[in-house]
């Protein structure tokens, strides 16, 4: 027999992952006021066919990055090359202001959704290019909050940037050999440069290893540095910005120069379980110039920001790998026939039984996820209350690890709803799953997580008010049902 004679499977079909969404055009609808909405609705509705064409294009062509640390003359050059589609699809980051849109504010604190309501639909279709943006967000939070006038002027409008010849990404190496989320053994030392002038801040030289720095192909980088004494702990670190080359600020047109050009030694890539895309590698700095950012020894309590935020951004992007692995499954049952191809998938109950529980455990979570982001908005622009401020430092953590504890597991639910079609690489959820289980490490572990929401708790009146928060809500619920 030929392939082409005998059953042919019925391939799946997506829609728009934003308009067909079963609950963000809903969810969005009911937080962002009116006039805001129709304009996000509108982009966004626009946005999900970019996802669908464009976005899906550059993924094919993303391959994993490669390192030349020597050139044929056996000088050192550590030649960092990425992929066209890799390239690509942070050039659609930029140009759609998935960071931008949070700074810009035009929303005010409805930006913030705005903003995250974009990367939510394309994050599983973008081969984690959110990774250096995420970092990039939280590193343009942080300038804003404690960069000298200097890089507010030329560093922080290139990380908020929509023109890609233009923007900055950054980077955040605290990963070191002794620990990952605990940093107090943190090994690389920070010198302060006697006589230098330097317009962006103080400046130091740092010499040390970090085991692990994501998107080592970014502009910027913050790290954690020791300036106290190796005693102290996390108390004897302060944070800095580090041109990863030099100079920073180049002309357009400017061949970008290699780590090298600021003592930054690219000592081999990482071979990763998943986001094989992305460039990350083991770093070693002897004598990077780099830039104070606050004061010594708070490092630990200013890189909060970023921790904030890309967390964050990790709870979105497990969610929105859900939706994609979600939408395959539902669109695969409107297709698939059985009992001799007399009843579709979605017309037997148990199938639809179990489907149906991977959808409500789905709009749970993004109700729960962007919940937090609102509370996010309202916090950056000033607008929050008190109880919204505590609530947010209780959320940010739990939102993380919930998230990434459900999606997982969800994932591997929604191929088995597909049979052994689902364990093929061609349909994209195997991809999905390895790319999604670093969100269970990223950013903290669920453990670590877990610890720093028991720090919250003791150290806060946050539960409190998430308590007096949840019981005002029932209760009106409650009232409404009774109305009914």
């Amino acid at each position: 027999m030929r392939v082409e004679e005998g059953f042919q499977p019925v391939p799946f079909v997506e829609g728009n992952p934003y308009s067909t969404d079963p609950v963000l055009p809903a969810l969005l609808k009911r937080i962002l006021p009116s006039e805001v909405f129709q304009d996000v609705d509108k982009d966004l509705t626009r946005f999900g066919g970019e996802v669908l064409t464009t976005m899906r294009e550059l993924t094919q062509r993303a391959t994993p990055p490669q390192l030349v640390q020597y050139d044929n003359w056996g000088r050192r050059v550590d030649d960092l090359r990425t992929s066209e589609g890799w390239r690509g699809l942070k050039d659609v980051y930029h140009r759609e202001g998935i960071v931008a849109i949070s700074y810009e504010r035009k929303y005010r604190e409805h930006s913030r959704p705005y903003a995250f309501a974009k990367l939510f639909i394309t994050a599983a279709d973008s081969d984690v290019t959110d990774c250096p943006m995420s970092m990039t967000d939280g590193v343009a939070r942080v300038l804003e909050l404690v960069g000298s006038p200097a890089l507010k002027q030329d560093v922080l409008p290139r990380l908020i940037s929509r023109d890609p010849a233009q923007a900055f990404t950054a980077g955040q190496w605290m990963t070191e050999r002794p620990g990952g989320s605990d940093v107090s053994r943190t090994e690389t030392v920070a010198s302060p440069v006697a006589g230098a002038t330097a317009q962006y801040g103080p400046q130091y030289k740092i010499d040390g290893f970090k085991w692990f720095s994501s998107a080592t192909d970014s502009d910027v980088a913050l790290a954690l540095a020791r300036t106290g004494r190796p005693e102290d702990g996390s108390r004897g670190l302060s944070l800095f910005l580090i041109p990863v080359r030099l100079p920073l600020i180049r002309p357009p047109g400017t061949p970008r120069p290699p780590a090298l050009t600021n003592n930054i030694f690219i000592h081999r890539l990482k071979n990763k379980f998943g986001t094989k895309i992305v460039p990350t590698a083991e770093l070693s700095i002897e004598g990077a110039e780099a830039y104070l950012l606050g004061q010594p020894n708070q490092g630990v309590k200013l890189i909060t920001p970023v921790l904030n935020i890309t967390r964050t951004h990790s709870a979105v992007g497990s969610v929105a790998y859900l939706r994609k692995c979600l939408a395959i499954a539902t669109a695969h049952s409107h297709g698939r026939a059985i009992k001799g191809g007399r009843q579709l998938l979605k017309d037997t109950p148990l199938h639809v039984a179990e489907l149906a529980k991977l959808h409500v455990l789905y709009r749970a979570l993004v109700h729960f996820v962007f919940g937090s982001v609102v509370l996010l908005g309202k916090t950056e622009c000033g607008v929050a209350t008190e109880s919204e401020s505590l609530r947010l430092r209780l959320m940010t953590p739990a939102i993380k690890a919930f998230a990434a504890e459900k999606c997982t597991t969800a994932m591997e639910e929604c191929m088995t709803m597909l049979g052994g079609e689902g364990y093929m690489e061609e349909n994209g959820i195997t991809k999905l799953i390895q790319d999604g289980l670093v969100e269970k490490i990223w950013e903290g572990t669920i453990t670590v997580l877990s610890l720093d929401l028991v720090r919250a708790v003791e150290k806060s009146p946050a539960l409190n008010a998430f308590i007096q928060v949840t019981v005002a809500q029932s209760s009106s619920l409650v009232c409404i049902l009774n109305e009914v």
